[in-house]
């Protein structure tokens, strides 16, 4: 490698030296898999609005099933609300049982302050949860202001919100597990 050595003004020699010679160096282009064949998924599911909730868990779980994942290897939790979505997700992924956890629940407007409320404490939770553990959180929590709004969203096909939190939750999980490999000897697993 050679080095321009020639300064143009004087006081100029404290400048560090700048390449001649342009170099490319090796880039890394890592990313995760549609594929998740081994890895182990928690599903927080809320039970309020449970005619919407349940279409996006269907939506979620064929999308997992679809991806390799083996019914064994998926763990459900349903809980009251999206309130309570944070903690049951949190609780899982401090387990250091599972390669992702996704969050799925639905708030639709009201009359009152309730859902910016509730809509808030969720998506911050939740986002809290991946940051603070380590482990990817999928956002499935739909936040519409109509109930058609929601039913779309939860209905079986290419836009379910369920399914768009699992394909997510493959994606970083897989993602996650090369990162992983990084870090072990000579590139090995982790």
């Amino acid at each position: 490698m050679e080095y321009n050595r020639s300064f143009e003004a004087p006081g100029d020699e404290a400048r560090l030296p700048t390449l001649t010679t342009p170099r490319t160096l090796p880039q890394m282009d890592i990313r995760g898999s549609v594929v998740a064949t081994g890895c182990r998924f928690a599903i927080v599911v809320s039970r309020f609005n449970e005619e919407i909730t349940s279409g996006l868990l269907s939506g979620a779980r064929t999308t997992l099933l679809d991806a390799g994942v083996g019914e064994d290897d998926v763990t459900l939790v349903h809980v009251p609300g999206a309130f309570e979505i944070p903690v049951a997700a949190r609780h899982l992924a401090e387990t250091g049982r599972f390669d992702a956890v996704i969050c799925l629940g639905c708030l639709i407007k009201g009359d009152t302050m309730h859902f910016e409320y509730i809509a808030e404490a969720a998506s911050r939770g939740i986002m809290n949860v991946s940051v603070t553990t380590g482990v990817p959180v999928a956002f499935g929590v739909l936040t519409t202001l109509t109930e058609e709004q929601a039913v779309a969203r939860s209905e079986p096909g290419e836009g379910n919100k369920g399914r768009e939190a699992a394909l997510a939750a493959i994606e970083m999980a897989t993602l996650f597990k090369k990162l992983g490999a990084l870090h072990a000897p000579h590139g090995g697993a982790a």
